[in-house]
């Protein structure tokens, strides 16, 4: 479990559509909800066709919080999400 920054309750991705997925392709979601380009819109990502998939999720490998400027090279350490760090993904 890991805190979630939300910055509103009504950006264009919050309280979306219900979507029908087409047989044959699958919907994808990014990990940062308020702020991802994913199946939501449709015009840009959409439906992803089962075809163009080549390969499974296994564990995370690196992830960060991304809250201090890139130039906070200091900072860099403080970001890192280390417990979250290569683990298995169900």
């Amino acid at each position: 479990m890991h805190e979630i920054l939300k910055a509103s309750d009504n950006e264009p991705l919050d309280n979306t559509q219900e979507f029908r997925v087409p047989e044959g392709h699958v919907f994808a979601m990014g990990d940062n909800r308020d702020n991802s380009l994913d199946s939501r819109v449709l015009n840009a990502v959409g439906f992803i066709p089962v075809e163009n998939l080549v390969g499974r999720a296994e564990f995370i490998f690196f992830s960060v919080n991304a809250t201090a400027p890139w130039w906070e090279v200091w900072e860099w350490p403080f970001e890192i999400r280390w417990s979250r760090l290569f683990k298995g993904i169900n």
